[in-house]
């Protein structure tokens, strides 16, 4: 599923293939944390604690989670 929201983000812009390993995740190591997930995951790629990922001054980072229910976070930051 994950794959193929990232896919159709990248095609609403007219980019056919998004950039390789371009959404981290912490859910295989940290487990759904819900609520957390978001500033967690963005403090971890801030600090260089995740293989592939940082941050550049001016990118344009979105981060998502869903948790039980109706429960959903995003974040979209200039960095």
């Amino acid at each position: 599923m994950d794959d193929g929201i990232i896919k159709r983000l990248y095609q609403l812009y007219g980019i056919d293939k998004p950039p390789e390993n371009i959404m981290p995740m912490s859910i295989h190591w940290l487990g759904n944390s819900s609520v957390a997930t978001v500033p967690t995951l963005y403090d971890l790629v801030r600090k260089h604690e995740v293989d592939g990922h940082n941050l550049n001054t001016g990118d344009v980072i979105l981060f998502a989670s869903v948790g039980a229910g109706m429960n959903v976070n995003v974040v979209c930051y200039r960095y």
